[in-house]
């Protein structure tokens, strides 16, 4: 430690020996308050900002770093390298020549400045001789020197190589800088991946026992893995030193552009959110979205998908999917199906009633309760029009395959004990009049195909 001005300067480079200095004026400190009859007051903690200030930072010509410069008593190192900078910048865009850097000594030797085409660019103060361990003019030499070197116009694969260490050295100067923060984020994505497979499959197990409902238990395990990376991937960007304020403010900002970029997207994906938390079907049902008509085979966060009863696989957007009417076919365990058929006049028709309900009831899939009904349903012009009205247990026979067995069955019973099944009778009147002799009717006149044959016909 060593008393400039008032000031006091701990050397970097020999930080044992600093510690010593500190301990002695730390110590000497009371007794030089007790003299002056002067209570010492608490100094104040150190600011965020003062913890955190740069002590030396790089002087840079065409963009490379060519050395590096502390900071001074009113001046940080950060605010002496801009000003240097500029005037570096400046000097390299003027069109005449660039001359050697020149170095100007103090009398006293304890000030020196650098001068190129008479300008100063930066000053060499004892400061900096105690930062680096040497003498004022040894170190404005060697300064002098570097920028020389710097300055001089390289060749383009010179340039190329120089720019291409330059950056190199940058990165490993941050990456050696930011070591800790590295690894401190990478034990937290480490512990973020354990800790949302965890507790996705914990909370998969328990929706299971739970729910009840697949696509249920797929949400609710998706949901807790994304919210487990977020909060993960939060702390992991503070480990990195990531300001969240300014974080916010930039999503702020660009969060309408987004949300007008990605609406479709992000309604495809809340849509399904409330489909599978509402439930309207469950995979394996039957349903009908829309044109579409099939059973359920997925349902994503993003899309539906269902499977014809043709055997095509449709993939319907989940906000078509909320928008649309949807009609569950298997929602009830059972669904009532109707058949027509018709019976002639002179048929009993408690008889053909009584036959049908036996023929039902031998079907397999046809539910006994509710029972079967058979109702005279149109007297139409030629026959009696029975309607038959039947449940079906959906989910254990196809609904389409147990209503053609009815018909099957029906159409055999009925012909077994001579119930005809008359189809639609057309009855076709003709409406003749009495012709007076050689009188052709109006309607009807001959034609020259006719004609000709008339003319052709020999007389017999």
């Amino acid at each position: 430690m060593i008393n400039l001005g008032g000031r006091y300067l701990i050397r970097r480079e020999k930080p044992l020996l600093a510690f010593f200095l500190g301990v002695i004026l730390m110590l000497s400190m009371p007794q030089m308050g007790a003299a002056l009859d002067v209570t010492p007051s608490p100094s104040p903690s150190p600011s965020p900002a003062t913890q955190q200030e740069v002590f030396f930072a790089d002087v840079l010509v065409r963009g490379q770093p060519v050395l590096q410069v502390g900071s001074l008593e009113d001046l940080s190192a950060t605010e002496r390298v801009q000003q240097i900078n500029r005037r570096i910048a400046g000097l390299l865009q003027q069109p005449q020549p660039l001359n050697s850097v020149q170095v100007f000594l103090a009398e006293n030797g304890n000030l020196a400045t650098l001068r190129l085409n008479n300008r100063v660019i930066m000053t060499v103060t004892q400061q900096d001789a105690l930062d680096f361990d040497t003498t004022v003019e040894a170190l404005a030499d060697e300064w002098a020197a570097k920028l020389d070197d710097a300055l001089e116009q390289p060749s383009l694969a010179v340039e190329v190589a120089q720019r291409l260490e330059g950056t190199l050295e940058q990165f490993r100067r941050g990456t050696v800088t930011n070591i800790p923060s590295i690894l401190g984020a990478l034990l937290v994505i480490l512990l973020t991946w354990l800790a949302a497979i965890a507790i996705s499959r914990g909370v998969y197990i328990w929706a299971v026992k739970t729910e009840g409902d697949r696509s249920t238990e797929i949400l609710v395990s998706r949901l807790s893995y994304a919210a487990v990376w977020v909060l993960g991937a939060i702390v992991a960007l503070g480990v990195l030193g990531l300001n969240f304020t300014a974080l916010l403010g930039t999503l702020g900002l660009t969060s309408v552009a987004i949300g007008f970029g990605l609406k479709d997207i992000v309604s495809n994906y809340i849509s399904g959110v409330i489909l599978l938390a509402a439930r309207p079907f469950r995979i394996g049902d039957e349903v009908v979205i829309d044109q579409y008509e099939g059973r359920v085979m997925q349902i994503q966060l993003r899309a539906t998908t269902m499977q014809t009863y043709d055997g095509r696989r449709v993939y319907i957007p989940n906000q078509e999917v909320f928008q649309s009417s949807i009609t569950n076919n298997t929602a009830s365990p059972v669904r009532r199906s109707s058949v027509m058929v018709g019976i002639d006049y002179d048929a009993d028709v408690e008889q053909a009633k009584t036959e049908i309900q036996d023929a039902i009831a031998q079907i397999d899939g046809i539910e006994a309760d509710p029972a079967p009904v058979v109702l005279v349903n149109e007297l139409a012009a030629s026959a009696v029009n029975l309607q038959i009205m039947f449940w079906v247990n959906s989910r254990r026979k196809s609904f389409l395959q147990a209503t053609s067995d009815v018909r099957r069955a029906i159409k055999e019973r009925l012909e077994a004990v001579g119930i005809e099944m008359p189809t639609d009778i057309y009855t076709l009147t003709f409406r003749d009049r009495p012709l007076q002799d050689g009188q052709v009717p109006k309607t009807w006149q001959p034609s020259e195909t006719d004609a000709i044959a008339k003319h052709q016909t020999p007389d017999v």
